[in-house]
């Protein structure tokens, strides 16, 4: 019983302790912890057991700050045509920048159809393409999980679903990669501290 309440203790101080941080220290981060970040997260169940999730690591600080800058100069450009106040704009890229390059490693998580069943008509197709989807959603969050577990902090940005082509391009992915999301890890240089709405705000039972 004692084992069995200490490992129910350990779960929820890692469910609950896990946030999104966005400021990191310098400190790098060895390959070897991001290979057991990555190995929890294929661990994560998927449809059809295709494991359709590739993942990206960009550690090297050419590579953070080219991808940073091209992601950028869009959102800028999307923005200046919607109209936003240009000292706005500036003010967002330069938080967005300090974001993603002041991170000792990033991982942008992808996905791919080419294990997926392919099917003629667009309902069953549009279908297949949400299983793979949320397949690779799961393998982030085992990877969030573990890096909370590992001593790190680390933030989900979903920045790479309005330019993946441009993602794809920055890091030269293959074709049959369609970026997601990206995120940024490292040892927390901030504490947060957010609560969640009430179960009965979210919940229906029937």
């Amino acid at each position: 019983m004692q084992k069995q309440q200490f490992g129910n203790e350990w779960f929820w101080r890692l469910v609950r302790g896990r946030r999104s941080v966005r400021r990191y220290r310098s400190d790098p981060i060895s390959r070897s912890l991001l290979a057991k970040l990555l190995t929890a997260a294929i661990w994560a169940p998927s449809a059809h057991n295709r494991q359709p999730w590739r993942f990206c690591v960009v550690s090297t600080e050419p590579a953070k700050h080219n991808l940073s800058a091209r992601m950028g100069a869009r959102w800028r450009a999307d923005l200046t045509a919607d109209g936003v106040d240009p000292a706005l704009i500036e003010r967002r890229l330069r938080i967005s920048h300090q974001r993603i390059s002041g991170a000792p490693a990033l991982v942008v998580a992808s996905v791919s159809l080419e294990e997926m069943d392919d099917y003629p008509d667009r309902r069953r197709q549009e279908a297949e393409w949400l299983m793979a989807v949320q397949s690779t959603a799961l393998a982030c969050q085992n990877l969030l999980l573990a890096a909370h577990q590992y001593g790190l902090a680390a933030c989900w940005m979903c920045a790479p679903l309005f330019v993946p082509d441009l993602v794809r391009d920055a890091l030269a992915l293959p074709d049959t990669w369609h970026p997601q999301a990206l995120i940024t890890l490292g040892y927390a240089a901030e504490e947060k501290q957010r609560e969640r709405l009430p179960l009965a705000e979210r919940v229906i039972w029937r």
